[in-house]
């Protein structure tokens, strides 16, 4: 099992250059196809609210403005993407509609690579990441600084159908790591699990992994990031709104702290 196309989403801003990077890193770890597809803001989205056969002149203004920040936007992505040195490449302008095109994108990707802006709701590209990892439920890099392939890897792990995925398609990223670590909060779950069921998933195929047992009965999230923090661990492996995405986004939930927390990079599928 591994990985054979890595794809980052680009908005033609700021943030492009830390996601291609990334992706880059992730890619040459794996050998893999880097894909950048530029995702601009979708004219069809607009055009509802220029109303039915009719273009003013201040709509049409505007209509023509959306379409050269577009241009200028495909310009800056295409010019960064060009500047990371990987021969392994392809860029990628999604058309209307757009969502289609960027989840057609993602379904034939292993793994989406997006920066913390994003992850945290805010950025041009913030819908994209709520599209991927709950809609597409892709699996998604959050990556942050300090990212290295084949560092220290923690896993966070429930029982759940969300974390139990998120630790089986991570197996490729884990097979890479010079450390693997399971943690569990039992006191922390309303699930009865055994951390050692997935110890000896990853032993059938070849990762020995270590289990960190919390006897923290509080708040999940926050016990898992202090547990990767204290093994150095660098990616966190973890299942994203196991919740209904609603009540997560309102409420907060564990998805919500890791998200919010400056380190490590992140791991996640719903």
């Amino acid at each position: 099992m591994s990985w054979a196309r890595i794809m980052a989403p680009l908005s033609g801003g700021k943030g492009d250059d830390e996601a291609v990077r990334a992706a880059a890193m992730l890619s040459g770890a794996f050998d893999a196809e880097l894909a950048g597809v530029y995702t601009p803001a979708d004219l069809a989205d607009v055009m509802p609210w220029m109303g039915e056969g009719f273009l003013g002149g201040v709509q049409t203004t505007a209509l023509e403005s959306l379409k050269e920040a577009t241009s200028a936007g495909e310009a800056n992505a295409r010019a960064t993407f060009a500047a990371v040195a990987y021969e392994r490449k392809q860029f990628v302008t999604l058309q209307t509609p757009v969502w289609a095109g960027l989840s057609a994108e993602s379904r034939l990707s292993d793994v989406i690579v997006f920066t913390s802006d994003a992850s945290r709701g805010r950025g041009p590209l913030a819908e994209a990441f709520q599209q991927m990892v709950a809609d597409e439920q892709r699996p998604v890099l959050v990556a942050r600084k300090g990212l290295e392939i084949g560092g220290v890897v923690a896993v966070a792990w429930d029982g759940g159908k969300e974390a139990s995925r998120a630790a089986r398609l991570a197996t490729p990223l884990l097979e890479k790591a010079s450390r693997v670590v399971i943690i569990s909060a039992p006191k922390a779950s309303s699930r009865t699990f055994d951390p050692v069921r997935l110890q000896g998933y990853y032993a059938a195929r070849g990762v020995i992994s270590e289990v960190l047992t919390l006897a923290d009965s509080g708040d999940a999230a926050t016990a898992i990031l202090r547990a990767a923090a204290s093994v150095d661990a660098g990616i966190l492996v973890a299942g994203a709104f196991g919740h209904p995405r609603l009540q997560e986004f309102i409420f907060g939930g564990t998805t919500r702290t890791l998200l919010n927390a400056d380190s490590p990079s992140l791991f996640l599928s719903h």
